[in-house]
């Protein structure tokens, strides 16, 4: 059937995976018929997917180093694409920004706009000059172009810290859906979905990652799109709801005028009783982010921060040539527009399943003995992902009686609405493959940003291959480890983690890349100020934030990015002209790099 050899096969490869895997969902779809319990579907998608993964990463293993870091820099245009969209496509992404959306209304559709147009920035700035530098990392861009170990470990030091707080969030994500879908407590879920992770990615680097996130992106984007037209068509909206958004958006207001929305209210003492993590609908909720300057400054933090990120500019090295990388960066616009396009559809249609009398489904209103009742309402609860009581005293629940995890909007949804319970375990396998798929891209970049910059390039030059590739996996189960424990501790929630993530970024990493590339002006002690100065103002702009001080011109603990960045863009403008210009090589290799054709600066070899 697959003549020829890998790479051409791929088409075939993955339609035949892409049927099998419906297939999968028709069995559990007749096994739920026949009267398989609830629990043992949820199981049985999460462990068929993981261990699909799994397999995937052990076929992929190598002792190669360019295989290793690169994936042999052979990857398809689209299968890049898919591959960059699955790692772009987080646990923030596909479980927790509709959530944000359902909570806290438009004004978090800035996430939207930014983590898109952001790679408007990296096709037209960064991607196809980094492909032409030929690097391995990140760092080693940073290192190569400005010249000494001073700003490659600068660079490590951004991108581990970046990196990380991004991974915590996305190890929590696999752990929320680990102990629904398994039912064990959340603590131990995390490391259950380290070892998935671990599993994908340990033996074969960025190769095995590759071939794995083309194989999430194909589970996550059906387990996300299938309800949103489902629930859709359920409830009259059409078949593509996404043409009819401004109506059910209109119905929602009317809803939330019919029941007294801005007026509820809850007193300390209900809050009090009410589970950590979880949000009611409230007015307060719904004014965040809706001032022109606080919806602008989060979308900007985010494109910038997109086009800071190493574990997606890494994506690009692996491409066949520089012309692969730009076009690579289209598909992945197309592939990520796919899910980000029905995040607002999903958060609408799950809150008119709640709100709206006129659905079965719609739960305001009815008697809280009632709703207490409802499977799904206990199946949540008891994961402490949901919650309502009668503070009110009058039996029948109201808006300020409801309360939910964001995190939970997408899992639970199907379940509301009344799809079959198959659906609700493959939104938990898409969920497993988006957290799932990102972090093993994160834990991959600082590892080889670790193995590669700082042991390889500073430490032991003369590092064999399979000592180089034994640090590289040792630090990948190290780092993962330390990111399972830190999630456990549930410090922040996923969809702050991750903002925080592209805020450390943009501080640290933005401006010494894009003038990396196009100012040639710029040397190593601008980059140095600009990496490390940035970073030390944005973290320190938060934790004042965070202890309390009101902040200026409404830069909050969301957008601490643009202190940061402002920081690094004039330290490093002011350290660069006041020192020594970079020799005359290192500025015609910039100017090299500028230029499509012609071999790459670094070439193959390290």
């Amino acid at each position: 059937m697959f003549k020829g050899n890998f790479i051409n096969n791929l088409p075939k490869i993955y339609g035949t995976y892409t049927g099998g895997f419906i297939v999968f969902i028709i069995l559990m779809a007749i096994a739920e018929q026949a009267g398989m319990s609830a629990k043992v579907i949820g199981i049985c998608f999460v462990a068929f997917t993981v261990l699909i993964y799994a397999l995937i990463g052990y076929l992929s293993r190598t002792i190669q180093v360019d295989a290793y870091y690169l994936a042999g820099r052979q990857v398809p245009t689209v299968f890049n694409g898919m591959a960059t969209a699955a790692d772009w496509m987080s646990g923030a992404s596909f479980v927790a920004m509709a959530g944000g959306i359902y909570f806290k209304g438009y004004g978090y559709m800035a996430l939207l706009v930014g983590w898109t147009g952001g790679y408007v920035l990296v096709a037209s700035l960064l991607a196809p000059y980094l492909r032409k530098f030929g690097c391995y990392t990140v760092p080693d861009f940073i290192g190569t172009r400005y010249g000494g170990n001073l700003a490659r470990l600068s660079a490590v030091i951004v991108l581990t810290v970046a990196s990380f707080t991004y991974v915590t969030a996305q190890i929590n994500a696999t752990g929320t859906i680990a102990s629904v879908a398994l039912d064990i407590p959340f603590n131990i879920a995390v490391y259950v979905g380290l070892a998935s992770i671990l599993m994908c990615s340990m033996l074969g680097g960025m190769r095995a990652v590759t071939w794995t996130q083309v194989a999430q992106y194909i589970v996550l984007i059906i387990a996300y799109l299938i309800p949103v037209f489902w629930i859709s068509n359920k409830m009259g909206a059409g078949v593509f709801p996404h043409l009819m958004l401004a109506d059910e958006v209109a119905r929602i207001a009317e809803l939330e005028a019919q029941f007294g929305l801005g007026d509820v209210k809850n007193s300390a003492a209900d809050l009090k009783q009410v589970p950590k993590g979880l949000s009611g609908i409230t007015k307060a909720h719904a004014e965040v982010n809706t001032t022109p300057w606080k919806f602008i400054s989060l979308a900007v933090c985010m494109m910038a921060g997109t086009a800071s990120l190493p574990h997606v500019m890494m994506r690009y090295f692996t491409t066949p040539s520089v012309k692969a990388a730009r076009r690579s960066v289209g598909w992945s616009l197309f592939f990520i527009f796919l899910l980000y396009s029905s995040a607002p559809m999903l958060a609408t249609l799950s809150k008119l399943s709640l709100m709206d009398p006129n659905l079965a489904t719609g739960i305001i209103g009815k008697s809280i003995s009632e709703v207490q009742a409802i499977d799904w309402y206990q199946n949540w609860n008891q994961a402490n992902l949901m919650f309502v009581s009668d503070f009110n005293g009058n039996g029948t629940l109201e808006l300020n009686e409801f309360f939910m995890g964001g995190k939970a909007v997408v899992l639970a949804t199907p379940e509301i609405a009344g799809l079959p319970y198959v659906i609700s375990g493959l939104v938990a396998a898409g969920g497993m493959a988006a957290a799932m798929s990102t972090a093993d891209g994160l834990v991959l970049a600082i590892s080889n940003a670790l193995s590669h910059d700082i042991y390889y390039k500073m430490i032991n030059p003369k590092a064999e291959t399979a000592k180089r590739l034994l640090i590289a996996r040792i630090l990948l189960v190290l780092i993962g480890f330390a990111g399972a424990t830190i999630a456990a501790l549930e410090i922040q929630g996923i969809l702050g983690s991750v903002i925080w993530a592209f805020d450390f970024a943009m501080s640290g990493l933005f401006f010494p890349l894009v003038l990396g590339v196009w100012w040639k002006r710029a040397n190593a002690q601008g980059a140095v100020a600009g990496m490390l100065g940035g970073l030390a103002a944005g973290t320190a702009y938060l934790i004042a934030v965070r202890s309390g001080y009101p902040g200026f011109l409404d830069i909050t603990q969301l957008t601490f990015g643009i202190v940061g960045s402002v920081v690094s863009l004039v330290l490093m403008i002011v350290v660069s002209l006041a020192t020594k210009a970079p020799d005359a090589a290192t500025q015609k290799m910039v100017d090299d790099v500028r230029v499509p054709s012609g071999k790459a600066i670094l070439g193959r070899q390290h």
